[in-house]
């Protein structure tokens, strides 16, 4: 490693680095803008000035840019000479001449990099007493608000949405001093990552709408270590509360999965925590509020009536709260509350990643991709920031051959003029166009049926052992045989599939193809639909047609549903008869539902924001959330509930819960260490929510009574409700504050980082349960290629970001941006109905009874023979379960 001299001191680096990242890796202090960790250097701001001496008799040296200077063996340089001290005082002036300095009135004071580095650079005096250059501001649609006149120009926006995040609705107008950041008008930004601007702008430009609304400064919120629970990928997240309401999430860093970044659900769709359809008290019958001392005793005589009481467990349920409701109704008597078809898909993915000896990667392991095949998947609506991973993925060629060229790879403009030259091989085979098209060498349309077929077909040309399924087309087989060859010169090549087609087919076929690549470095990566899909496949139980069955043949009695609404997961007819049948009905839940509505006895349930647990993403990763407020009484966590109705409970506190579900499943064992226990203690002190400019303590109340009440207790985990204590030595998975003396934005991650971009001091958050070993057999079952029936349609779900997930949809921005009410269908489809895009069709059951109408849109891309549809859109809740239809035109009068 190169030894460097910086201001007389000695420093080892990292070869092939640029110096800001040296010196900050250091853990020394130097101001920039326009540079960020994961896009690379710009040099557009010129606040990283220093000066470099050619050797020791030279005492005079030359300024050169830290972020666009690569260090080398024997560099001598100073951060500290007065040319480069005044430099960097002068130019940040020179950027602020234009800046409104209206930090009392911006959101983004006390978390902006802005005040941090004008203070860094020591411009403490403005001098500029002219006209300043002013803009119109735009609106940008219900999650990011827009102040142009803070702009400093270091073009960091459109470098991440365009560049970084493919994003096509954001640019840079003008020229010169006078250069403008937005869209050609007014509107929503369409990228799914438009959230991120909050962060990575380092001023007030882009500033979070959805935390306006109920604004607070960034040291007044209380804050705990989280992860998303709007899908299955556990990104790490950072909650904000203050007066008992969730006010904002931001990212927390993750060296593994999130890293610097969220998709817009998991920023903006914490709404759910606050909504007014959240269950507040215990309910009897849907209409009695009762006492908790009355719910609990109300609820032991449920199960003293002799009938076994079975239990539906929820992929949105902690570990701990399935393992305790799996433990009060026995094993026998646990269904996991998923819909069937789910339910056998993360079954196998569950083995496959356990006995398939093919490696699982992270969110950072699929960046690291040279060659990318996606079967099935529309991997942007059903695991967002996977699809941001596989961007990056798409780059490595470009790098790979900048290497080749000595161009360093954070030289970002360089290696981006390269991007066309060299392309990552990436493969789509979608049900119809996806979001990540744009970036594909070659995209494949077709049914499940059609791109299970291709998946053998490549698979087959990897392997000539593998099968090979009958009559494929000449195209087919082209396009099979053309992939095939991409995937096996690839050193690190990627399949990626999941649950999103809903077909145990295509994902053997995914399987079949990673085992068929002769890479000793090859990587299968799953998406699973919630927060805690792969948690509940690996505790094991029944499937949900199994406790309708017990149910109505009266061999059950009563019913204990956990935070799972079943019309989401069965056909409403199914579900109504099943808990029609039920001698009893208990539902602990958060939100009001449709299930919620059939409860004799009603439990509120705390949400993540509230209550402590521990998922398991995609990779099979388990992380522990903690609550960020306590939940107010009667609020519990569902863990509480059910551990309070268990007899002679040994689990009073939430670490024994843990502890005995990791003793009760091998591949669970190691959940214990994905934090520490509520033991931990720094100097003997708990770590403390609150940062240490905590305000309003004693006044926070003071409407209420004057007197200071005692802070919340908290026995469940090592956090206070208070600002005493430390939070700088901590392990990550205990981290709640990011700040730095000197840097109180998002940027004081680098304080708390191995190098910069890279893993946490102490290692990132998360224990992985699942280490690849084995093999198994070839899968053979391949299905016959797909036929249109005449006047039948094939019902395709497909997911979307903003309208498939349960949650979100309880958040109103989320809502603002929900996909038309509409079905997909093939141009050539909409011929032979003798309809166009708007008009509407009503969608009729086979033996010709309506369903639903519904407006059509045409998409060139879907095969002939389907009806796409949201999946999870509310509109669309009467197909649930139903797999054909036929469609008929509707008139003028509405008529068929």
């Amino acid at each position: 490693m190169p030894r460097i001299e910086i201001d007389g001191q000695s420093y080892e680096v990292q070869g092939g680095d640029n110096l800001l990242s040296a010196c900050l890796s250091l853990g020394l202090d130097l101001p920039y803008f326009c540079w960020h960790p994961a896009m690379g250097s710009a040099g557009a701001c010129r606040q990283c000035a220093i000066i470099q001496y050619k050797d020791a008799e030279d005492k005079r040296g030359k300024l050169v840019m830290a972020c666009m200077t690569p260090v080398a063996d024997a560099m001598r340089i100073s951060l500290d000479a007065e040319q480069a001290r005044k430099f960097r005082s002068d130019n940040i002036e020179l950027l602020m001449t234009n800046h409104p300095h209206d930090c009392p009135v911006c959101e983004e004071g006390g978390e902006c990099h802005l005040q941090d580095m004008t203070v860094m650079s020591g411009h403490t005096f403005r001098r500029y007493r002219g006209l300043k250059r002013t803009h119109n501001n735009q609106d940008l649609g219900p999650f990011i608000n827009h102040e142009m006149n803070r702009c400093i120009a270091c073009y960091r926006c459109v470098r991440f949405y365009d560049e970084y995040a493919g994003g096509k609705d954001l640019q840079v107008l003008g020229m010169h001093n006078n250069v403008y950041f937005g869209r050609f008008e007014d509107g929503a930004l369409e990228n799914e990552f438009s959230g991120n601007l909050v962060e990575v702008c380092p001023t007030g430009v882009f500033t979070d709408k959805t935390f306006s609304a109920h604004y607070v400064r960034k040291w007044d919120l209380q804050s705990a270590p989280s992860i998303c629970v709007h899908c299955g990928l556990g990104c790490n997240i950072a909650p904000g509360e203050r007066y008992g309401e969730l006010r904002r999430v931001i990212n927390r860093y993750n060296g593994e999965i999130n890293g610097y970044f969220l998709c817009d659900r998991g920023r903006f769709g914490y709404g759910f925590v606050n909504s007014p359809e959240r269950i507040r008290k215990p309910q009897l019958n849907g209409r009695l509020d009762i006492t908790t001392d009355t719910a609990e005793s109300y609820f032991r005589s449920l199960l003293q009536t002799g009938e076994p009481t079975i239990g539906i467990g929820s992929p949105r349920a902690s570990l701990e709260a399935n393992f305790a409701l799996r433990t009060l109704v026995g094993e026998e008597n646990f269904f996991l509350g998923l819909e069937d078809t789910e339910h056998g898909l993360l079954n196998i993915i569950a083995e496959l990643m356990r006995d398939g000896g093919i490696h699982s990667p992270s969110l950072r392991e699929v960046e690291q991709a040279d060659a990318v095949l996606i079967l099935g998947e529309d991997v942007t609506h059903s695991a967002p920031r996977l699809a941001l991973s596989l961007r990056q993925a798409a780059r490595n060629a470009s790098f790979e051959l900048a290497g080749t060229l000595h161009v360093l790879p954070w030289q970002d403009a360089a290696v981006r003029n390269l991007d066309k030259q060299a392309l990552t091989p990436v493969f789509i085979a979608g049900i119809c166009a996806t979001r990540l098209d744009d970036m594909a060498t070659n995209t494949h349309y077709g049914s499940p049926e059609d791109i299970a077929r291709l998946g053998f077909a490549i698979a087959h040309g990897l392997d000539q052992s593998a099968p090979a399924p009958a009559a494929l087309s000449d195209a087919e087989q082209s396009l099979a045989l053309a992939i095939a060859g991409s995937l096996k010169q690839a050193k690190r090549p990627l399949i990626v599939s999941g649950t999103g087609c809903a077909s145990l087919a295509v994902i053997q076929a995914a399987y079949n193809v990673a085992k068929a690549l002769p890479s000793v470095n090859k990587q299968l990566v799953f998406t699973a639909p919630e927060c805690n899909s792969l948690g509940l496949a690996i505790m094991g139980g029944r499937h949900l047609q199994q406790a309708f069955e017990r149910v109505g043949s009266g061999s059950a009695g009563s019913v204990i549903i956990l935070e799972n609404d079943l019309y989401r997961r069965a056909s409403a007819q199914d579900v109504d008869l099943f808990l029609e049948a039920a001698a009893h009905v208990v539902v602990i839940d958060s939100l009001e539902n449709k299930t919620t509505e059939h409860a004799e006895l009603l439990l509120p349930a705390a949400t993540f924001a509230e209550s402590e647990g521990t998922l398991v993403n995609n990779e099979g990763r388990a992380q522990r959330y903690f609550p960020v407020y306590p939940a107010t009484e009667p609020v519990r966590g569902s863990w509480q509930w059910l551990t309070a109705i268990i007899e002679d409970s040994q689990w009073q506190h939430h670490d024994a819960l843990t502890t005995a579900c990791a003793n009760a499943f091998p591949d669970l064992a190691a959940i214990v260490q994905a934090a520490p226990g509520a033991g931990y203690t720094v100097k003997g002190c708990k770590i403390p929510r609150q940062p240490h400019r905590y305000s309003g303590r004693t006044a926070m109340h003071s409407n209420i009574n004057v007197n200071e009440p005692a802070q919340p207790s908290d026995i469940e985990t090592p956090f206070a409700f208070s600002m005493e204590g430390d939070t700088a030595h901590v392990p990550p998975a205990l981290l709640p504050v990011i700040w730095a003396p000197g840097w109180n934005s998002n940027q004081a991650i680098n304080k708390f980082q191995q190098e910069i971009g890279g893993h946490l001091h102490g290692g990132d958050a998360g224990v992985c349960l699942i280490e690849a070993s084995g093999t198994m057999p070839w899968f053979s079952d391949i299905p016959s290629a797909f036929k249109p029936e005449q006047d039948q349609w094939h019902i395709m779900p497909l997911p979307h970001i903003f309208g498939t997930e349960e949650l979100s949809l309880h958040s109103s921005p989320i809502v603002e941006r929900l996909p038309a009410f509409c079905v997909l269908l093939n141009p050539l489809d909409s011929e032979t109905l003798e309809v166009d895009s708007g008009d509407q069709v009503g969608i009729c059951d086979l033996s010709g009874d309506l369903i639903l109408k519904a407006p059509v849109q045409t998409e060139l891309t879907l095969p002939r023979g389907l009806i796409g549809i949201t999946a999870g859109l509310p509109a669309f809740q009467s197909l649930q379960n139903i797999t054909q239809v036929t469609l008929k035109k509707v008139n003028q009068e509405g008529r068929l």
